[in-house]
């Protein structure tokens, strides 16, 4: 078996950190990264071409590695995410600030630590929303989601009006049968299959 493939991955918030992307680069280099990908934009940006790049890029028994987590990661979910795709590709991950190598026993600790952190966190900000949104029902601000078909009630009657069969209303307003009658029964018409 072939030694593993280090893979970099070096980015900047701005264009205006160049120092900061050569010394990552160079980090990159000394770490003994055979081929770098980089990109120069915000970490919230929700395309990081290079990165879906380098994801794309790398193959079974590589080494992906990165100088500091925040250059790869934004959230410690988005973390999660990333590294669940590595290990699907068989590929580890190496941050060389925090010395973690998923490789080993002790990296793979801590990224199970903080996939368990993130889910924790994940379960709080559900059970607040909840909290809200019984909050919100008793105090009647919260309506809830409206139907879809339901939103075009005022259409299906109309159409009906114009003689349209159930099924021609049904294809044309991309609606359910179901929802179709549920809207006519409803309205306090008898409905004609």
């Amino acid at each position: 078996m072939s030694a593993p493939v280090l893979i970099g991955y070096a980015r900047t918030s701005t264009a205006d950190q160049k120092a900061g992307l050569e010394a990552q680069l160079r980090d990159l280099a000394a770490a003994g990264c055979t081929k770098i990908f980089r990109e120069e934009l915000s970490s919230v940006a929700t395309n990081r071409p290079q990165l879906q790049t380098a994801l794309e890029w790398v193959r079974e028994g590589d080494i992906m590695v990165v100088t500091k987590l925040d250059r790869l990661a934004r959230s410690v979910a988005d973390l999660i995410t990333i590294t669940g795709e590595l290990r699907r590709k068989g590929v580890e991950l190496r941050i060389l600030a925090m010395n973690l190598d998923t490789g080993t026993p002790t990296g793979k600790l801590m990224v199970n630590l903080l996939a368990s952190i993130a889910e924790f966190e994940r379960e709080l900000m559900l059970e607040r929303q909840r909290e809200g949104i019984t909050k919100a029902k008793a105090d009647g601000k919260y309506k809830g989601r409206q139907p879809t078909a339901r939103a075009k009630a005022e259409k299906v009657m109309r159409l009906r009006a114009e003689g349209k069969s159930a099924n021609d209303i049904v294809q044309a307003l991309g609606i359910s049968r179901a929802s179709y009658f549920r809207i006519v029964a409803e309205s306090g018409q008898e409905a004609a299959a």
